[in-house]
C-alpha cells in the first residue's frame, strides 16, 4: 500500500487505526510536504505584471517547492517502510545462537535505518524555511497567513521527525553512530525553532500570538 496514493480520508483512517504505521514519522513528512506546497502556492500567487520585479525569483521558488514537496512525499512512504524493516528483523528465527546473533545484527541495522530515514525527513523539511521566508517577505500579501502556516508546519515536520530519530537511537548500541546523530538532531532542532520564531516575528499576524 502506497500511503501517498490514499485519499485524505483513507490516510486519516489508516493513521487512526491500530496499525503502528503510518505513525509520527510519516505524518511529520506529510506536514513537511504540506509546508513546501504552501510556500509554492504563495510563489505561484506572486507572478504576473503586478509582481514583475520578483516574478523570476518566485518562479524559481515555486519549482524548488514542488521538488521539495515531491521528496517529502517520498519520505512519507520511506518512514513506514523503515519501520516494516525493523518488524521483519524482529520476526527472524532465534532458535540457535547463530540465529540469535544474526537476528541481533539485523535488528541493529534496521534501527539505524529507522533513525536515518526520519533524519533525512528533518533535513528535507528544514529546506522549507528559506522558501517560507521568501513567501513571507516578498510574496503576495494576501497570502501572508499561508506563508506563516508553511513555516509553522515546517517546524512541526522537523521536530516530529527528530522525535523519531531519538526514539530509535535508544536501542542502537553503536555509540559513535548515536553521538553523530544526536549532534545533528540538536542542530536541526535549534535551526527549526529559531527559524519559526524569526519568521513569525516578521509578520504582524505572528506578533498577535
Amino acid at each position: 500500500m502506497k500511503l501517498t496514493e490514499l485519499s485524505v480520508e483513507q490516510f486519516l483512517a489508516e493513521t487512526a487505526s491500530s496499525s503502528p504505521a503510518p505513525g509520527g514519522g510519516s505524518v511529520s513528512a506529510l506536514a513537511g510536504a504540506l509546508a513546501a506546497a504552501l510556500a509554492g502556492m504563495v510563489a505561484n500567487l506572486t507572478q504576473g505584471e503586478k509582481f514583475a520585479d520578483r516574478e523570476k525569483r518566485m518562479q524559481t521558488a515555486a519549482a524548488d517547492a514542488q521538488e521539495l514537496c515531491k521528496e517529502l512525499k517520498e519520505s512519507v512512504q520511506k518512514d513506514t517502510e523503515s519501520f516494516d524493516g525493523y518488524m521483519a528483523a524482529l520476526r527472524l528465527p532465534k532458535d540457535t545462537q547463530e540465529q540469535k546473533e544474526s537476528r541481533r545484527q539485523a535488528m541493529q541495522e534496521a534501527l539505524k535505518q529507522a533513525a536515518q530515514v526520519p533524519l533525512e525527513t528533518a533535513e528535507r523539511a528544514a529546506r522549507v524555511f528559506p522558501l517560507a521566508r521568501l513567501a513571507l517577505e516578498e510574496g503576495n500579501p494576501n497570502a501572508e497567513s499561508d506563508a506563516l502556516v508553511s513555516a509553522m508546519l515546517a517546524r512541526t515536520a522537523v521536530l516530529g521527525a527528530l522525535f523519531n530519530v531519538s526514539i530509535n537511537l535508544g536501542g542502537i548500541k553503536d555509540e559513535a553512530f548515536c553521538q553523530k546523530m544526536r549532534k545533528r538532531v540538536q542542530e536541526l532542532r535549534r535551526y527549526a525553532e529559531e527559524q519559526e520564531k524569526e519568521l513569525l516575528s516578521l509578520s504582524p499576524l505572528g506578533e498577535e500570538f
